[in-house]
């Protein structure tokens, strides 16, 4: 993830490592230091007796007494006189302790049998010490919280063996059976800490450690409680994380998302990711606009207990975090926010996380229906956008004929938008309080450049780049304001608006072809016969018919239908994604239905269009040159055969006539696997019989 938010978190005050008495370690970094001045000042005299005499002098029962002194300070992570601790660097730092070898040899035997129990304890104790700075996050302070209080036991029991050999009543028999039942639990402990440690594991990292080692541990009862119980210390501050709860007044920031939809996280142990380089303003302004998805996310690493449910956690603050960025102050009910500081078989904190799911799913919901009225946001955008209200439109097309006319370079948006306005105020769509948010952009690009079908090396391009005019790549945009840009993002704007292009240049093509039908019913009193003129009326005719025809397909077989199963399916949805994943669906499943999204098909109908609008931009041509002024005393208009105007109404007779040959089996083909071309394809069969 990129631009993550950047961890931070208080350092650990520097007295903290120079007093070496604050720490567990004082008794390890001093006392090899204070051997070596000793030595120094106190040259060893070799007919001096005490600690400078190897313990093998000894006689064997003075020896066990010295050896279960040494053990009790050992066991505490203290060298004794005869037992001393090793330290080997690498890879993997370890520690081992060794005794005098001159030590009785049975003694040894048991003494290096409870030298694991002291090395298990040093681990453990150092583990303690490290995970307490403020960097190691709340799960490791939890953790070694616990740990700490574990080792107070058995210091307490390392106490008491100290009394009873005080006494007089402990052999080195004795002490070793009284390690051994510690044994098992500090070796199981202290793997988890060199793992945890060697790992840097922290938040989510820790708890699956704890977790995979109890249930490695599934045949020691005593090892799996103890694990189970760690486990349970641990994630009792995650799931603190989780939730608000009452703890606002600690020292600690702990996450609200669960119930306010908010990160804070110094220790970047949350299994959620923020990206802040992420702006809700991008969804109305970039197209490939992240925002949603990637906002906030789901780190690889997420808690055992929680994998199942990460996803619903992750929705639940997102929808939270929607609403408070609105203004809008909702709070999941105390009734349910008591139960998530629960942990244990029962799993309440999984319906607790649930019901919270579902109560910011329903908030959210009725919150953009409501207030932010949605389905009339979406009801106008297809007002417009998928020409649903056509009044506007046309008065537009009037006034704006001359400009949309221009060269694609040439045309003023400025000059668009004043007309848009005027046609807004004076139409039906003044009525509309969400026409202000309506806007007019112009693409450099003809429609197929746009969609990626055209290729340099095509040599059936329809339209040399040069000669684009603003019919062909005009556009309407809309203005969406948060939280409704969620749904009705950029992204979704476009789709929109390439299903808007293609119906504008239909309306437009329709158009000429009904000024050239006008043409035609203007010269019907005229004696047209032994003329191609109606030969050209016939053309034109069919040509209207094809036009009308994919109008209608678009509008009614298409748009209408699926606009209503998404009104239908947004009246019932219960969450924001859901709403998302309808809106999608919509606009994916017009794009195709509009042929948008199939190459071959739109190429075949932008040819189409194209020799219908060379057509209609002919007629006056072709009609003016077969009107003949035969008197000038009294001008009578009568019809002539011109042949070269017969000539041109053949071929473009004939263009026509093939382009919609060879379009009726690319749909034929097309409907096997889209089976909604299959009345366009009997409807373009039809015409081509005529």
């Amino acid at each position: 993830m990129e631009s993550m938010s950047p961890i931070s978190c208080p350092t650990t005050p520097r007295w903290n490592q120079d007093r070496p008495f604050l720490t567990g370690r004082f008794h390890q970094e001093t006392r090899a230091s204070s051997k070596l001045a000793d030595s120094k000042r106190f040259p060893v005299d070799s007919s001096s007796s005490g600690v400078d005499q190897a313990i093998g002098c000894h006689e064997t029962p003075l020896q066990e007494l010295i050896v279960i002194d040494d053990l009790l300070s050992a066991l505490v992570g203290i060298e004794g006189r005869y037992i001393s601790i090793i330290r080997f660097h690498g890879k993997e730092d370890r520690i081992a302790f060794q005794v005098d070898p001159s030590m009785d040899l049975a003694l040894q035997e048991l003494a290096k049998r409870i030298f694991p129990l002291c090395e298990y304890y040093l681990l453990i104790d150092q583990f303690v010490e490290s995970s307490s700075q403020f960097k190691n996050g709340l799960v490791n302070h939890a953790f070694a919280a616990a740990l700490r209080a574990l080792l107070l036991d058995y210091q307490a029991m390392v106490a008491q063996l100290e009394h009873q050999f005080r006494l007089g009543r402990l052999s080195i028999q004795g002490l070793w059976f009284y390690c051994q039942p510690m044994m098992g639990s500090m070796r199981a402990l202290a793997a988890v800490v060199q793992q945890a440690s060697t790992k840097h594991f922290v938040g989510s990292g820790v708890l699956n450690l704890l977790q995979s080692q109890a249930k490695a541990m599934a045949g020691d009862n005593s090892v799996r409680s103890l694990l189970e119980k760690m486990t349970e210390c641990a994630s009792n501050a995650y799931l603190s994380i989780l939730e608000r709860s009452n703890w606002r007044a600690c020292l600690l920031s702990f996450l609200w998302w669960v119930y306010e939809g908010i990160i804070e996280d110094p220790y970047g142990e949350f299994f959620i990711a923020e990206n802040r380089s992420l702006k809700k303003e991008s969804l109305s302004q970039d197209s490939t606009a992240k925002y949603w998805s990637q906002r906030y996310s789901l780190k690889d690493t997420i808690p055992g207990f929680l994998a199942n449910i990460a996803a619903t956690i992750l929705t639940t603050g997102k929808y939270l975090n929607v609403m408070r960025e609105c203004g809008h102050n909702v709070q999941v009910p105390i009734s349910e926010r008591s139960k998530l500081t629960i942990f244990g078989s029962n799993h309440h904190y999984l319906e607790c996380i649930k019901a919270a799911h579902e109560f910011a799913s329903i908030e959210l919901v009725n919150l953009i229906k409501d207030k932010y009225d949605l389905i009339g946001r979406l009801r106008s955008i297809k007002h417009y956008l998928l020409l649903d209200q056509g009044d506007f439109l046309v008065h537009f097309m009037d006034i704006a004929r001359e400009e949309l006319n221009k060269k694609v370079h040439e045309v003023s948006v400025e000059k668009l938008q004043s007309l848009l306005d005027l046609a807004l105020r004076t139409t039906a769509a003044a009525a509309d309080p969400c026409h202000e948010d309506l806007t007019c952009c112009v693409d450099r690009a003809s429609l197929l450049t746009t969609l990626g079908m055209h290729k340099d090396s095509d040599s059936n391009n329809i339209e040399d780049p040069v000669s684009i005019t603003g019919l062909e790549t005009f556009s309407l945009s809309y203005k969406v304001q948060w939280p409704l840009s969620i749904v009705i993002s950029k992204k979704a704007l476009s789709k929109y608006q390439l299903i808007f292009r293609f119906l504008f240049h239909c309306k437009h093509v329709e158009r000429q072809l009904c000024g050239a039908w006008q043409i035609h019913q203007g010269i019907r009193s005229m004696n047209s016969k032994g003329t191609a003129i109606p030969r050209s009326s016939l053309l034109c005719r069919s040509m209207l018919k094809f036009i009308s025809s994919l109008l209608h397909y678009l509008t009614f077989e298409v748009l209408e239908p699926n606009w209503h199963v998404m009104h239908d399916r947004l009246q019932s949805t219960r969450s924001v994604d859901e709403v998302i994943q309808h809106h999608d669906f919509f606009l994916d499943k017009c794009l195709r239905g509009c042929l948008l999204l199939l190459p071959d098909v739109l190429k075949k109908m932008e040819k189409l269009k194209s020799v219908c609008l060379q057509y209609a931009a002919a007629t006056q041509w072709l009609i003016s040159s077969s009107i003949d002024i035969n008197s000038q005393s009294h001008p009578q208009k009568t019809m002539i055969r011109d042949t070269t105007v017969t000539e041109s109404i053949f071929n473009f007779e004939r263009e026509f006539n093939s382009e919609l040959q060879s379009l009726g089996p690319v749909l034929s083909k097309g409907s096997q696997a889209e089976p909604y071309l299959t009345h366009l394809s009997q409807w373009i069969l039809g015409v081509s019989k005529e």
